[in-house]
């Protein structure tokens, strides 16, 4: 969407009872076993410890594990409520947040990252209480959890492969420093960069609560749950439920490309927000690599991710071939690349993909963010094909806006 109308819209556990989880044996992580989206690459390899001995008799996974989240972050208390619910077996509630890393160092010392002067590198972290979160991982990645309870973060593998770090190093947030306990895979801890105790998050300003996990009872309806997770929410806030297998990763906002996944297409930059208006000022040589200004059919000049432009074009030719380019507005162009929040002054809640300059506004002033889209489908259809989400499909609907995804047509 625009900037102007995104500019208007992100106790610790006892050591003892979380050893007794780590070893404990309840259910894994279902969604270890899915893909990524097409076209994205592979996570590195876990970096795990060898396994803890478990129990003989661990319980099968959860084939119906769920996701449930609402746009911008759960209502207060929701989580307590839902954990009461018939229907519920278990169920964790996940924090999440940017934080603003401004070195990290490798297990013998030395510098890893060093942004520039003024900048930090923003990362997607997420929490939850630990005593809760265990049975939703896989017994062996149980053993970091008291290192966790002490402190220390787990990396995602993506995370670990573009940090270039390890168990050992270590991440600064300012002046608080924050130990790499071990790499597990992405799935495990919903594709986030870094994973830490409530704790450790609401250290580095993380506090945000952004989505449940839950296990149904055994025999369940979804149906039923599903209506009443609906029916414990205020009147007009939305809910997006998702099922194990429905969406590459667990987590808030599943539509689009999680941040880790993003910066291994379209790379990483270091930023510094402004205290007005949610700006940021972005690393000249990440922009310098990374942008391209150029004139395309229909739109004229416009500035993106180089790495999107052969998608773009495909997309925009075709509208053009079809005989549809009178049903783009050129007039009605909000922008590709806008460095920005997606809180004004919130540097915690999210960075905008248009940070990025991977999304493109069309149509602006008939299809306000929140209201009912009204982008002609056979557009849609074309987007779509060329590997573009489309946001009028959203929880809460953004019809001007279309997002990288994937590679489609042409790529």
């Amino acid at each position: 969407m625009s900037a102007a109308v995104r500019g208007r819209r992100i106790a610790a556990v006892t050591l003892g009872l979380v050893v007794g989880l780590a070893v404990g044996g309840v259910a894994g992580f279902v969604a270890q076993g899915q893909g990524r989206p097409a076209g994205v690459p592979s996570p590195a390899t876990s970096r795990s410890p060898s396994p803890s001995p478990v129990a003989s008799n661990v319980q099968p996974v959860h084939a119906t594990r769920l996701l449930a989240w609402t746009p911008g972050e759960l209502p207060a208390g929701y989580a307590s409520k839902v954990a009461r619910l018939r229907g519920v077996d278990r169920m964790t509630e996940v924090v999440g947040g940017t934080a603003w890393m401004t070195r990290s160092l490798s297990v013998g010392g030395a510098v890893v990252d060093r942004p520039p002067a003024g900048m930090a590198i923003p990362l997607d972290v997420a929490a939850a209480r630990l005593a809760s979160f265990a049975p939703f991982l896989p017994p062996a990645d149980r053993a970091f959890l008291p290192d966790l309870a002490r402190g220390s973060a787990v990396l995602g593998a993506s995370s670990a492969k573009l940090r270039r770090l390890g168990p050992g190093g270590v991440l600064w947030f300012g002046h608080t420093r924050i130990r790499v306990a071990g790499v597990v895979p992405d799935t495990e801890i919903g594709a986030a960069e870094v994973f830490v105790s409530l704790a450790t998050a609401r250290r580095i300003g993380v506090t945000r609560p952004r989505y449940l996990l839950i296990d149904p009872t055994a025999g369940a309806s979804r149906v039923r749950l599903t209506a009443r997770l609906r029916g414990l929410l205020p009147k007009g806030v939305p809910l997006q439920v998702r099922a194990s297998g429905e969406t590459p990763y667990l987590r808030q906002g599943d539509a689009v490309l999680p941040p880790v996944v993003i910066k291994e297409l379209f790379g990483e930059f270091a930023a510094r927000p402004h205290a007005a208006g949610g700006w940021l000022t972005v690393d000249r040589a990440w922009s310098t690599r990374h942008l391209v200004t150029t004139t395309v059919p229909i739109l004229g000049e416009i500035t993106c991710n180089r790495a999107i432009m052969q998608q773009l074009r495909g997309a925009l030719n075709e509208i053009v071939r079809e005989g549809l380019a009178h049903l783009i507005d050129p007039k009605d162009y909000a922008g590709c690349y806008a460095p920005r929040l997606l809180r004004p002054t919130d540097p915690t809640g999210g960075i905008s993909h248009h940070a990025w300059g991977i999304a493109l506004d069309i149509n602006a002033s008939q299809n306000p963010f929140g209201a009912t889209p009204h982008q002609d489908p056979r557009i849609v259809r074309i987007f779509e094909r060329y590997g573009f989400t489309w946001g009028g499909r959203w929880v809460v609907p953004d019809g001007m806006h279309f997002e990288y995804v994937r590679p489609g047509m042409g790529a």
